[in-house]
């Protein structure tokens, strides 16, 4: 395993320095550090430390280093961080930020061994092609729920060993686990319950506000008595609209918070800007916003539920097939407020184990990739890649691999695709397969697995959907996706 104390030092010198870079975050697989000037970002050094699966440059730098090592590095480089500012605080002065800079004119490989340079080239246009407002926007909603996941990754697992035990105890087995039920659920339910909550703090503060302010009006959403408030001679429900009731709230909250401190005067900030927040934005949440989120929120589950049960295996194929084009275009972070909302609503997304089927057929095409081409270079790059598309990190597979080659990324696609329409299918006969949790994919997200024919049903279906990815990936990758003038090539290279 790398050292991971060597991989924060080496990350850290790869920004820029510790004065280059804003703060660090991470999802279950990626570093997301804010830097202060991109050009003194070298990311070739950074691709180049061990342990590194992958960088998506951009003023928020994405650094895949896969699960489990993402959390401790996190945490290291903050400690470097934070033991950088005292040390600075004390010498009075700042450091330099060092770097190279990323020369962004590179031009497209002469030669197949340059595959990683020519993903890395692909990555960068994407990057550039992606500073749009609506990128921008989707950004900013994939910040919002990012740090979410650890938590309901914990309280889905624990929620799937909860339903397990419980099935246990109603067919007379395992007497025992009557009284853990019940600690279970309350564990893996807590969070959910007040998820509105959490959503409001984290979307307050990307859209500039404070992040109580939001988590207060966004609280109003799962208040037990909002069932005694009418609107349109309807009563509302506690948690009607839930995260995306929240979502809006806290946005609200955000623009009202910032247009009062324009106004209220500097000696009565204190009192005015969070009273006249709360008070407004809670007001409009009672009223329009929660009945307009409850449509949408519904609409959503309905939604899903009436696709994948009425055209299952061809929704499951075509959400599949483009779900990695539109990984590549950003357009996927729009998926995270309608997975968490079925997620809330029926304890799982039935979405996500279709759209895992994708980094299913990479791992298929890769490995295709690796018995047809006899080329050293490529194949270290594939067997060290290989293992974290396995456990669902896909992106130095697709980008170091299949993307740059052309016709690999097609067949892997396809591959998926096969995959999401048996799982696709399965729902609508109904065998409904869900993830209780977002971020996993992969082997990563069989603990996650769960449907409404019990847990054993649903990891049937995606395992054997896996396999069809897998397969599928892989027999139109060998026969259809590698040239033969590639091959030729790649092995004459090898052998100079």
């Amino acid at each position: 395993m790398p050292d991971q104390e060597k991989i924060s030092q080496e990350v850290i010198a790869g920004l820029g320095g510790a004065s280059n870079i804003g703060g660090v975050e991470n999802c279950i697989t990626r570093l997301r550090i804010p830097v202060n000037n991109e050009s003194a970002v070298d990311v070739e050094a950074l691709r180049g430390v061990e342990g590194v699966l992958g960088v998506v440059p951009g003023s928020t730098m994405q650094v895949v280093l896969g699960p489990g090592v993402v959390d401790t590095v996190a945490r290291d480089i903050d400690k470097r961080l934070q033991e950088e500012k005292v040390t600075q605080g004390s010498r009075g002065g700042r450091s330099v930020a060092a770097g190279s800079a990323e020369n962004p004119d590179v031009t497209e490989p002469a030669s197949p061994n340059d595959l990683q340079a020519l993903g890395a080239q692909m990555k960068r246009s994407q990057s550039e092609r992606g500073k749009s407002p609506i990128r921008g926007f989707l950004g900013r909603i994939a910040n919002i729920f990012l740090p979410l996941i650890p938590a309901l990754i914990a309280c889905g697992i624990v929620a799937g060993i909860s339903g397990v035990l419980q099935n246990f105890v109603a067919n007379g087995a395992w007497p025992w686990a009557a009284g853990a039920v019940p600690v279970l659920t309350a564990i893996s339910s807590g969070f959910m319950t007040l998820i509105a909550v959490f959503v409001g703090m984290n979307a307050a503060k990307e859209f500039g506000g404070t992040p109580v302010l939001g988590g207060a009006v966004a609280a109003i959403i799962p208040f037990a008595g909002v069932s005694e408030i009418s609107v349109f001679g309807t009563s509302l429900e506690p948690g009607q609209g839930g995260v995306i009731g929240a979502l809006f709230a806290a946005i609200l909250a955000a623009y009202i918070e910032r247009w009062t401190r324009k106004w209220a005067p500097e000696s009565l900030a204190m009192l005015i800007v969070p009273t006249v927040t709360v008070l407004i934005a809670g007001a409009l949440t009672l009223f329009p916003l929660m009945t307009l989120a409850g449509w949408i929120s519904t609409g959503i589950g309905t939604g899903a539920t009436w696709l994948l049960g009425v055209g299952g295996g061809v929704a499951g194929f075509v959400l599949a097939g483009l779900f990695l084009p539109l990984v590549m275009l950003g357009l996927h972070q729009a998926l995270i407020p309608i997975h968490t909302t079925l997620i809330s609503q029926a304890g799982y997304t039935i979405l996500l184990p279709i759209l895992a089927m994708a980094g299913g057929g990479q791992v298929g095409a890769t490995a295709a990739i690796y018995l047809r081409i006899r080329n050293r270079a490529l194949r270290n790059t594939i067997k060290s890649a290989l293992p974290a598309g396995i456990l669902g990190v896909g992106e130095p597979l697709i980008y170091g691999v299949t993307l740059p080659m052309g016709r690999p990324f097609i067949t892997a696609c396809l591959g998926g695709a096969f995959g999401g329409g048996f799982v696709g299918l399965f729902n609508q006969l109904g065998y409904a397969t869900g993830s209780t949790a977002i971020g996993p994919s992969g082997w990563a997200l069989f603990p996650l697995a769960a449907g409404n024919h019990g847990i054993g049903a649903a990891l049937a279906i995606y395992a054997v959907g896996l396999l069809i990815s897998y397969v599928a990936g892989f027999l139109l990758t060998y026969f259809l996706g590698v040239p033969k003038d590639l091959i030729a090539r790649m092995a004459d290279e090898d052998k100079g």
